[in-house]
């Protein structure tokens, strides 16, 4: 069977995040250099009901059942969720089953369509992101599909904070030397305060990227950018541990079932899990001689991801 949630699983802003996989592994309209999921492999504007709406509630369903903290159900996943024609639908059909609010993770590549826009008003926080605001740098972060034009991107975004009455907070992720630079920086400001989103999470990469020459930058400079961007700026901080109830599933297919969306440190694994460490080890150490996941290690921290 085809898992299309997973987690809860411990986000950075979040806190815990019920997942839903809303498109094919790596089916986007962009080709992110700091992507942490690799390659896109579908790059593509089609809008389709990837996935049968009816199952995706079924599941969800069950995973809400578990009783585990949920601070959010979370529209993310292997692709770009906007993607499915269906997500509309799913956020009114959610909004009737719980209580626990929506979020919708976007690269917001399609706000320029009015229909869209319409799909989204119903969630309770859309976090877009916005990396890039010149069609060059555009093109060298991003690596968008040949119809999408950063213009029109801004344009829906603008158009989306004026029609949504939930929050917004828009990220913007930095790579060293490809989009960090001053005078790049200083028209993402122009253009943010005309957006005037409700948070602004400045981001870097602190995962395997898909490119090499994808850096991140320190923590010091991330603090001087913020300054740019004022009081409704945060640097978006690591998940602060809380406790989660115990994981009574297959842990084995739970464990496959994360690391199949991003890769994700043994401490990752024990906070989404509520298990203790030694024992999802035992369980990644059988996985890794078993070749189904692979031990990746950036900047001194042990990852594990798909193979």
């Amino acid at each position: 069977m085809v898992e299309y949630i997973y987690g809860p699983v411990p986000s950075r802003r979040l806190g815990f995040s019920l997942g839903v996989d809303l498109v094919p592994f790596k089916t986007c309209s962009y080709d992110c250099i700091y992507c942490q999921l690799g390659k896109t492999t579908n790059k593509t504007l089609e809008r389709k009901e990837y996935f049968p709406e009816r199952e995706i509630l079924v599941q969800l369903k069950k995973a809400i059942s578990l009783h585990q903290k949920i601070d959010y159900i979370t529209f993310s996943g292997s692709g770009e969720p906007t993607l499915n024609s269906k997500i509309g639908s799913l956020i009114r059909k959610i909004k009737k089953i719980t209580k626990i609010p929506v979020a919708v993770l976007t690269n917001g590549s399609l706000f320029y369509q009015k229909e869209l826009r319409k799909e989204l008003l119903l969630a309770d926080l859309v976090i877009p992101s916005l990396d890039a605001v010149t069609p060059e740098i555009f093109r060298k972060v991003n690596r968008p599909h040949s119809l999408i034009k950063v213009e029109e991107i801004i344009e829906g975004i603008k158009k989306f904070r004026k029609e949504f009455k939930g929050l917004i907070w828009l990220e913007i992720m930095l790579a060293k030397g490809v989009n960090d630079g001053k005078e790049h920086l200083d028209k993402i400001v122009s253009i943010v305060q005309e957006i005037k989103p409700d948070k602004i999470h400045l981001n870097t990469v602190v995962r395997p990227p898909t490119e090499k020459f994808a850096l991140p930058l320190f923590s010091e400079e991330l603090s001087e950018i913020k300054k740019l961007f004022g009081k409704n700026c945060e640097i978006i901080a690591e998940f602060k541990p809380r406790e989660q109830k115990t994981y009574s599933e297959d842990l084995k297919t739970a464990i496959l079932s994360i690391i199949k969306r991003r890769p994700v440190s043994l401490l990752d694994l024990s906070i989404s899990l509520g298990k203790n460490q030694s024992e999802i080890l035992k369980y990644l150490d059988f996985l890794v001689q078993n070749g189904k996941i692979k031990v990746v290690h950036y900047h001194g921290i042990k990852y594990y991801e798909i193979n």
